[in-house]
């Protein structure tokens, strides 16, 4: 079949060529070549085969893990992997987004955004002044590194985020504000402890509810986070507010209230355990003691003879969790310089050869407290993560939603400045159109005005008083003058019906302004209404002046036209009216004679009559061209051009005044900014999230 194709593709170079001899003996040749070339390119194909199969099946198999770990169908963020990576890889994704949170101004206590914060598991250490809380974190992290004093010492959140890595490293601390700088001197850290918060609360004894995120690597230490909280106190001192006390509980609360907030009680031994203040706090929040850690400090400070097995043991107060003891250096040990490392061997033998205590030995230490805070943290995290990533995911959409809502940034350029204002217009227009249209309430009132309002006041018109029988004797006779007409008082019949309808300028000239100010009131509803001006303060003052200038000039011709209408009625009297009327008969039946007495009472009835009949037909007809008159020349014109010369007016502006038009509400621009990094935040939050799901 090749053979006959490319035969038939060679046909049309050799026309000269019929069937013959010759051309047997050319297509033989053709075929015997086209047989050759096609066992030539066979033999080729099959040792490439061969040669790619040998190449592209070790590529295939080593290909094949990386394309089933790149898939492409994502894994639900509800859910964790079957096998997710291990434990730390957790610890240290919580790590991340509370740096984020702190970053991006999430700190917790914000009703007016949606918060991060207070969704992540986390640890807060909480004790009394003077209870041995900083060395219990000291000795936790193996390291000298927290500020010592009188007084409160800690007057900002630490969170401390402590990074196990490989034996040999050298330990190093990073603060989240120097991103930059390593600090293997802890001295040092110390010192930028004090200096980062002195930043925000000065040289005073002021607290700050905005955190210092200090994180620790080590091989010496296991993954952990750990918030460290001013100390609890029970009155002012001196250079502190007199609310400190309560400022100090608020703030502290403002953690443990959290259900995902494992709280580390520190109570010394030498105390009371009813006067414990950390294990108040933790009663209140925690009453049946599922998240809540005590550790005693100060065990080898008891009096002799006395010990604390009651309370290690759970029998004077329970929780679900087991007590642990602590022994911190003295303040003699810190003196002398007492490293960490031997301080905590002198920790292990106190357990170890302690009669009271050494059957508790295994389950003491601040060693133990370490594995056993990362063990529920990380439990904590596992179980709480499905709810964090659709916190997340909802917390999105909402923060999108109300960006959508505010708007974008105002442009810099004056052409991009015009083009939002007169977008921002027209959806004015828009609104104020659904108004009038029906879309939205408000239209409705204008025809109430031509359906209610005008007859009643035609109707209330004081046509009775003016045509009564004293009225009309009176012009009639005032139109006649020293001359009495001779058949019919025409001067006395058109002075009558003039000045009946004059009445009728006041009714139309209401309704004019009863549709004036519902326009009015209708353009000022559509830019409250109209979504995108809310950002303008200004250029919503300017549009609504605009309009109302523009219903001024409506409002003028509408009064012009319908005062024309009623002086039309005046200025020309429809004759055949009155032909049509019936004729005075007398008493018998018969037309009176002209003769009739031209003063008789019953004569300026009968004129007062017929007045107050064609007025009555003059009336019928203004109540339907009255509407027709304003509709035309006030809400047509509103609805094809109330911002014509306000558009007009736009192209005559400098670039700083578009500028100012747009100058937003600074509310609303607060309002964005927030939005717009809580919306990073959540973001940034969701493809960690997503990099851990992945990973398993």
């Amino acid at each position: 079949s090749t053979t006959k194709k490319r035969l038939s593709l060679t046909w049309p170079i050799i026309p000269t060529l019929s069937p013959s001899t010759k051309q047997n003996q050319i297509l033989k040749k053709f075929s015997e070549r086209e047989r050759r070339n096609h066992v030539t390119e066979n033999t080729h194909t099959t040792q490439a085969t061969k040669i790619a199969s040998l190449i592209l099946l070790p590529l295939f198999f080593f290909l094949l893990p990386l394309l089933l770990f790149f898939r492409p169908s994502r894994p639900s963020l509800s859910l964790l992997p079957s096998h997710p990576r291990p434990m730390d890889t957790l610890i240290a994704l919580v790590n991340r987004i509370q740096r984020a949170c702190t970053v991006l101004g999430d700190h917790g206590g914000d009703a007016a955004l949606p918060t991060l914060w207070e969704a992540l598991p986390s640890v807060a250490v909480v004790g009394g002044q003077s209870s041995g809380k900083s060395s219990v974190l000291e000795s936790i992290v193996g390291r000298d590194f927290l500020p010592r004093g009188s007084g409160i010492v800690t007057r900002r959140p630490l969170v401390l985020q402590l990074h196990k890595t490989e034996q040999g490293l050298q330990d190093y601390a990073e603060f989240l504000h120097l991103p930059k700088k390593r600090f293997t001197d802890f001295s040092m850290v110390r010192k930028e402890i004090e200096k980062e918060t002195d930043r925000l609360t000065g040289k005073s004894k002021q607290i700050s509810p905005v955190p210092i995120h200090l994180s620790i690597y080590s091989p010496n230490v296991v993954n952990l986070t750990l918030i460290d909280l001013p100390g609890l106190t029970k009155v002012a001192v001196e250079e502190q507010p007199e609310s400190i006390v309560q400022d100090i509980e608020s703030m502290i609360h403002s953690y443990v209230d959290k259900p995902n907030c494992l709280i580390l009680a520190i109570t010394p031994a030498n105390q009371d355990i009813a006067t414990s203040d950390a294990i108040k706090v933790s009663r209140q929040v925690d009453p049946a003691g599922e998240r809540t850690f005590g550790v005693l400090t100060k065990l080898d400070l008891m009096d002799k003879g006395t010990n604390a097995l009651d309370v290690l043991e759970g029998k004077s107060y329970r929780l679900r969790n087991p007590w642990v003891g602590i022994v911190n250096r003295s303040q003699a040990d810190i003196n002398r310089n007492v490293d960490m490392i031997a301080a905590r061997r002198q920790e292990r033998e106190f357990f170890t050869t302690s009669p009271d205590y050494s059957h508790l030995a295994s389950q003491m230490g601040s060693e133990y407290l370490a594995r056993l805070l990362s063990k529920h943290l990380e439990s904590a995290i596992r179980a709480r993560i499905p709810g964090i990533a659709s916190l997340i995911n909802r917390s999105i959409d909402e923060l999108e939603a109300e960006l959508a809502r505010l708007g974008r940034p105002v442009a810099v350029d004056a052409g991009a400045q015009l083009y939002t204002i007169l977008e921002l217009c027209r959806a004015f227009d828009r609104v104020f159109k659904e108004h009038l249209d029906g879309g939205r309430p408000g239209g409705d009132r204008i025809y109430l005005v031509f359906d209610y309002q005008l007859p009643a006041a035609l109707r209330k018109l004081p046509l009775d008083r003016h045509l009564s029988l004293q009225n009309v004797r009176k012009v009639i006779s005032e139109a006649d003058g020293y001359q009495p007409h001779l058949i019919a008082p025409e001067q006395g019949y058109r002075r009558l019906l003039e000045s009946s309808l004059n009445y009728f300028k006041g009714p139309a000239q209401a309704s004019v302004d009863a549709v004036h100010f519902v326009l009015k009131e209708l353009a000022r509803k559509s830019v409250a209404e109209t979504q995108e001006l809310k950002r303008f303060p200004i250029l919503q003052a300017e549009i609504l002046a605009a309009a109302n200038e523009a219903l001024e000039r409506f409002r003028e011709d509408s009064r012009k036209t319908t005062l024309r209408l009623v002086e039309m009625e005046s200025s020309y009297i429809t004759v055949d009216f009155f032909r049509k009327l019936p004729l005075e008969v007398d008493k018998g039946g018969n037309p009176a004679p002209s003769t009739v007495d031209r003063y008789a009472e019953g004569h300026f009835q009968r004129i007062g009559s017929n007045v107050l009949s064609y007025v009555g037909m003059v009336s019928e007809t203004l109540r339907n061209t009255i509407p027709k008159a304003v509709v035309h020349c006030q809400v047509r014109e509103a609805k094809r051009c109330l911002l014509d010369h306000f558009y007009a007016q736009l192209g005559k502006k400098e670039e700083r005044q578009l500028a100012q038009l747009l100058d937003e509400d600074s509310v609303l621009t607060e309002r964005r900014q927030q939005c717009a990094k809580r919306l990073e935040l959540y973001r940034s939050a969701r493809d960690e999230i997503e990099a851990v799901c992945w990973s398993g």
